[in-house]
C-alpha cells in the first residue's frame, strides 16, 4: 500500500470536515462515519491512521484553535499594556464569536463523560501558567497587589472554567449572573480587579 506523501493535509481535511460537521450537527450526533462521508474522497482507512476516534479528533480540533488563536500571546505582543490589562484582553477575547468558542460552546454537552471531564481539567492545568505568567507581570508593574500568584491563577481557572459551568454545577441564569459576580468580587478582593466594568457587560450581554 502506497505511503501517503502528504499526511499534514489528510490530517487537515480530517479537522476541516469534523469541525464542519461538530459545529453544525454537534458532537454527539456526528459519527466517524460522518466525518469520513464529508471528507471528500478519503478512505476509512486514512482516518483511522491519524485517529482512533472522534474524541481524538475533538481534542486536536480544540488544541489547534486555540493555539492558532491564542489570546495569551496576543495579550503579551501588547507592550503598551500592564499585566491586569493583558488579562482584561484575554478574558474579553473569550466572548469573540471564533470558531474555538464555538466548539466550546458546542462541548457542554459532554460535561456528564468522565472522559470529556479529565480532558478539561488537563486542559485547565495548561492554562493556568499563561494566567499565572500575565499575573506575576502584573505585581511586578504594581497593576496586581498580590503575593500569591500560582494560588491566584490556579482559583481563577477552577471558578471561571469549572465552578461556573452549568452542566457541571447546575444553576438556574440567575444563579449563574450570581456566581458570576460572585467570582468579581472574590477576584477584586484578592487583588485581582480584572472583571471591569466593560466585561461585566458583555457577559450580561451574552447571558
Amino acid at each position: 500500500m502506497p505511503r501517503n506523501k502528504y499526511p499534514e493535509e489528510t490530517v487537515q481535511k480530517i479537522l476541516d470536515a469534523s469541525l464542519k460537521l461538530f459545529l453544525e450537527k454537534g458532537y454527539e450526533e456526528t459519527t466517524v462515519l460522518d466525518i469520513i462521508s464529508e471528507m471528500g474522497g478519503l478512505t476509512r482507512g486514512a482516518f483511522y491512521h491519524h485517529f482512533k476516534s472522534k474524541e481524538e479528533v475533538f481534542d486536536a480540533l480544540c488544541e489547534k484553535l486555540f493555539y492558532e488563536s491564542n489570546p495569551f500571546e496576543k495579550a503579551k505582543s501588547h507592550k503598551e499594556l500592564n499585566g491586569l490589562e493583558k488579562l482584561k484582553f484575554v478574558l474579553k477575547t473569550s466572548f469573540d464569536e471564533t470558531e474555538h468558542h464555538q466548539l466550546s460552546m458546542a462541548s457542554m454537552q459532554l460535561m456528564g463523560s468522565p472522559a470529556f471531564l479529565k480532558k478539561l481539567i488537563e486542559s485547565n492545568q495548561e492554562l493556568s501558567p499563561m494566567y499565572q505568567e500575565l499575573i506575576e507581570e502584573g505585581i511586578q508593574d504594581s497593576s496586581i497587589k498580590s503575593e500569591q500568584p500560582k494560588l491566584l491563577a490556579d482559583l481563577f481557572v477552577l471558578l471561571t472554567n469549572f465552578w461556573s459551568i452549568p452542566t457541571i454545577y447546575p444553576m438556574t441564569d440567575d444563579e449563574a449572573w450570581q456566581k458570576f459576580l460572585m467570582i468579581k468580587s472574590i477576584m477584586d478582593n484578592l487583588g485581582l480587579p480584572v472583571i471591569d466594568d466593560e466585561i461585566v457587560k458583555l457577559c450580561k450581554e451574552k447571558a
